[in-house]
């Protein structure tokens, strides 16, 4: 199955699309939080290659073509932006200081549980930049000298956990401004949070849409920063 597989270099972003796909079609039936299409595609796709006998590098020789639009995808975030410049200007310095504690809050928090937990430094450096988009997160988590595949999967973990709960949260501690909402969702939860914020409005796409590029450039800075003044 494997060597037949090989020579069909479109496997992998077939099986993809097709899983995406149907997670998304039962998102539609079923409309509940836990039900996220990219968390029952991932699924779908590991429950397919273990079935079918196929490695992960067969699979991954097709599926890394969608890889290669990850960079592009997230500088298009850049778009809803633009059109909200002047809420940017209006709230500038608000903004910058609520993604900073956002990020500091983020890289203690990882910091503290992995030295309680008394993990590896690997692990520690893995989760560090868990709450970035994984473009950003791969390199940084590379720069600490973690485990890039170990960083991927706590990226998408974190950020279909933030959007699962974000509207509980916002309800609970009655958060219903949209540039706050835009920017929790945005530092917390990356990209897949962006998509949840899309859904509620342009204000709430932009400003997370800017968190992503401002938590990704605190994270690239404080991170080492932190690192260094641990060990």
């Amino acid at each position: 199955m494997n060597n037949l597989l090989i020579e069909t270099s479109c496997f992998g972003i077939v099986l993809s699309l097709l899983t995406y796909w149907l997670a998304v079609q039962i998102r539609k039936r079923w409309s509940y939080s836990l039900l996220n299409p990219l968390l029952i595609s991932a699924f779908l796709t590991i429950f397919v290659l273990y079935v079918l006998d196929i490695d992960f590098q067969t699979y991954n020789q097709g599926a890394q073509m969608i890889t290669y639009l990850l960079t592009p995808s997230t500088v298009c975030l850049a778009i809803p932006l633009y059109k909200q410049t002047q809420v940017l200007v209006k709230h500038f310095g608000a903004i910058i200081v609520s993604l900073l504690c956002g990020c500091l809050s983020g890289l203690m928090s990882v910091m503290v549980l992995c030295i309680l937990l008394k993990t590896s430094e690997t692990v520690l450096y893995s989760l560090m930049p868990k709450s970035i988009t994984t473009a950003i997160a791969i390199g940084v988590s590379e720069l600490l000298g973690g485990h890039s595949t170990m960083t991927v999967g706590v990226v998408i973990l974190t950020g279909i956990f933030g959007s699962m709960i974000a509207k509980t949260i916002f309800k609970v501690f009655h958060i219903n401004h949209p540039v706050a909402r835009g920017l929790a969702l945005g530092n917390s939860a990356h990209a897949i949070g962006t998509a949840k914020a899309i859904e509620w409005g342009e204000i709430e796409a932009a400003m997370s849409s800017l968190s992503i590029v401002i938590s990704g450039i605190f994270t690239v800075f404080l991170a080492p920063m932190m690192i260094r003044l641990w060990i």
